[in-house]
């Protein structure tokens, strides 16, 4: 068994949305991806998927690009984005799973997971103010009110986190954060999720949402922590092996 990780998929199976205005890396990036996560991952694997998996605006128009994720091998922990309009309560989504019969999916919404050994626990995430932001993403969004949400949700996964790890009798199991947003980038911090994560323990995060961006390194260390990207573009488009 592996670990994986890749966000920003931007499927638009049942949504007409080309993606190739945002970089050559894009062109041709579905069948790009499917040839990519075939040729690295195994049905015994888990790749987790921290969000903007579809451009679908309601859930059922989501289903033709979850039924693809579903048809590609290993087990999909999806975290949810900044652009996943699709996103509904957990029990509907569930819901949508069964009807169709999606057996490969799994949501991290509040709560943990058990993979490879490792724990995985995870929100959105969101940017810490008004300055640090894209004003096409959040616009005139109250950043107290949001940001102070995302620390209450990764908190509560995180609790969730600890729990599974004393349940399956795993006292020293890493537990991994994965968001959509990054937690801190460039010259920014989300010092709440940051410190939250400290308080945890927690030593390795990953991230997505940056596009067109490749000269950064993949990891960059904050203190204790150590975040690193895996949009989907960045890694062009190859599942990130988590060693």
């Amino acid at each position: 068994m592996a670990l994986f990780a890749i966000a920003d998929l931007h499927l638009s199976t049942a949504v007409e949305k080309p993606m190739d205005v945002f970089g050559s890396r894009w062109t041709g990036y579905t069948e790009k991806l499917e040839k990519n996560w075939r040729a690295v991952v195994s049905d015994d694997d888990t790749v987790v998927i921290p969000g903007d998996v579809s451009w679908a605006m309601r859930l059922d128009e989501a289903a033709p690009d979850l039924r693809f994720i579903d048809s590609l091998p290993g087990r999909k922990i999806i975290g949810k984005g900044n652009h996943d309009l699709w996103w509904s309560t957990v029990s509907k989504m569930e819901d949508l799973l069964g009807n169709e019969g999606i057996t490969t999916v799994r949501f991290l919404h509040n709560n943990a997971y058990l993979a490879d050994g490792r724990i995985i626990a995870g929100t959105r995430g969101w940017f810490p103010d008004q300055k640090s932001q894209n004003t096409k993403t959040a616009g005139d969004a109250d950043f107290e009110k949001i940001s102070k949400r995302e620390a209450a949700r990764l908190r509560q996964s995180l609790d969730a986190g600890v729990a599974l790890r004393e349940a399956e009798g795993l006292p020293d199991a890493e537990i991994l954060v994965f968001f959509h947003f990054p937690p801190a980038f460039s010259d920014f911090e989300s010092r709440e999720l940051l410190d939250t994560m400290r308080e945890y323990g927690v030593k390795r995060c990953f991230y997505g949402h940056i596009h067109n961006v490749y000269d950064v390194p993949r990891t960059d260390e904050r203190d204790s922590l150590r975040l690193s990207i895996i949009s989907a573009d960045y890694l062009n488009f190859i599942p990130y092996l988590i060693g």
